[in-house]
């Protein structure tokens, strides 16, 4: 058979697919070896130095302004900075300065900023080192400092930190992670193998973990159980609430001891006059909840915020916890018992104030008769300026914002292999004067409550109230008692 050549015109002939490089992104400055700190009253603190931050485009920006996008998203400068600052050409996109602030960000962009970074100062308290082997590190984080460089903190960081201790040609690989207020185990591998089988081993839920939390309060004894879901209500503001149709979350909870209130009072703080006790009292219903708590805490999920937002919600918040036991921001009530989304956006209102032209304050602060002391040791703007980038300077915080009384304490493989744990912290130990106990106590497991929670779901029995607020109460405790004030 003979063969008939075909030409082919040349719109059906496929030019070669040619490689597309990535956008083009701007480095930072200068990166300074050794990094810039230096101590100071308890503190660690950094040297301002210019930074380029790079992002892709999020999927949420899609189609958005560039504009907007900064002044909804970052809430670390006004609108009026980033304004002037992509003016400047100081925010460029792809490597390119941008032909006006209403650009148009789209998919597959990269941002750059570069900027005189001022990062917020942290506890000069060192890392604690509970357990190294070849492949791990299991360190005590101490409260205040964030695991990885973000937002604000940059080498006042976990990771940078072990780095400027260890080398910087060593890069830590934290396998858990735990807010910046929080502090207490956490697992930083050694090499990508060490990390990922840990990290593995945690995703699955084949590793138990215990917090110990100081709430208002007296919290009922016995098993007490929350199943409320929780949802993001603002990413800007990492703010978390619970809702019905947030995503499922489960904690255990079990009181170790109770201590009502003393009557000394700090010595640098004068005492009201016995008339503007009552007006207090008055006005702020939350100081009926008399004395602490120490609570232990089972997380059975992982939803960031998890724990701050359940005990919120059964109306006994973490006594220092400048978000979730702020009456400024939540009202009187504290949110007890509230899934509702009715006053969200006045929320969001308010909390964004904080640290801004209002200290972010606890009301425990309240309830111990300090407002006026901590306001005067609090971070918030001080009026003045940077002489370098104009920037709005702040105060340096006190030590009632260095860390909530939340504190990871234990650690433990399901199949018994490995277990790390921690002293109780220093919050959690019985105030002068006062007897409780100095460690965990085995009467006061939450574990011991998870096989019954597992046979309970879907059953009732006498010992168990399931309630349809998402709070189950065990041995005798009424989901009214959560309740009330």
């Amino acid at each position: 058979m003979a063969l008939t050549a075909v030409e082919q015109t040349p719109s059906e002939i496929k030019a070669p697919d040619v490689f597309q490089p990535p956008p083009k992104v701007i480095t930072t400055p200068c990166d300074p070896l050794p990094r810039p700190y230096f101590l100071e009253d308890g503190l660690r603190k950094v040297l301002p130095y210019h930074f380029t931050y790079n992002t892709y485009c999020k999927e949420r920006w899609r189609g958005r302004e560039l504009l907007d996008i900064f002044a909804s998203e970052f809430r670390d400068r006004p609108e009026e900075y980033y304004k002037d600052a992509i003016e400047r050409g100081n925010v460029v996109v792809n490597g390119k300065p941008v032909a006006s602030v209403n650009t148009i960000v789209r998919n597959g962009d990269v941002i750059s900023h570069t900027l005189h970074r001022h990062e917020p100062p942290v506890t000069a308290q060192p890392i604690g080192i509970v357990h190294e082997d070849d492949d791990m590190i299991v360190i005590n984080k101490p409260a205040g400092v964030p695991v990885h460089p973000a937002g604000r903190y940059n080498y006042n960081s976990i990771v940078e930190i072990m780095r400027a201790e260890r080398g910087y040609g060593w890069n830590p690989l934290p396998c858990n992670r735990l807010d910046r207020l929080t502090s207490g185990v956490m697992f930083v591998g050694k090499h990508p193998k060490a990390a990922e089988e840990l990290s593995v081993q945690i995703k699955d839920r084949t590793v138990k973990k215990e917090y110990i939390a100081r709430v208002m309060g007296e919290f009922p004894p016995g098993e007490v159980v929350c199943e409320q879901p929780v949802m993001q209500i603002s990413p800007k503001l990492g703010l978390n609430r619970a809702r019905a149709s947030g995503k499922e979350a489960r904690t255990i909870f079990r009181r170790l001891a109770y201590y009502p209130p003393t009557q000394t009072r700090g010595s640098e703080i004068e005492e009201l006059p016995q008339d503007k006790e009552i007006e207090k009292d008055l006005a702020m219903p939350w100081r009926r909840k008399e004395g602490y708590s120490i609570v232990r805490c089972l997380p059975l999920t992982g939803r960031t915020h998890q724990l701050r937002v359940h005990l919120q919600f059964l109306g006994h918040p973490i006594a220092n916890d400048p978000i979730y036991c702020n009456q400024r921001v939540f009202g009187p009530s504290l949110a007890q018992g509230d899934a509702e989304s009715d006053h969200d956006e006045s929320i969001i209102a308010r909390l964004s104030r904080m640290g801004k032209s209002e200290v972010a304050e606890a009301v425990a602060y309240h309830d111990e008769m300090v407002e006026d002391y901590n306001k005067r040791k609090a971070e918030k703007m001080n009026g003045e300026l940077c002489e370098v980038c104009g920037t709005a300077l702040y105060s340096d915080p006190g030590v009632h914002e260095l860390g909530i009384y939340l504190h990871a304490k234990k650690y433990a493989c399901e199949a018994g292999r490995w277990e790390y744990e921690t002293p109780l912290p220093a919050w959690a130990l019985p105030p002068p004067g006062m007897q409780g106990p100095t460690e965990v106590t085995p009467e006061t497991d939450p574990l011991k409550a998870v096989n019954d929670l597992e046979h309970a779901d879907g059953e009732h029995n006498g010992d168990v109230t399931p309630g349809a607020d998402g709070v189950v109460c065990r041995r005798g405790i009424h989901r009214e008692s959560l309740c009330q004030f």
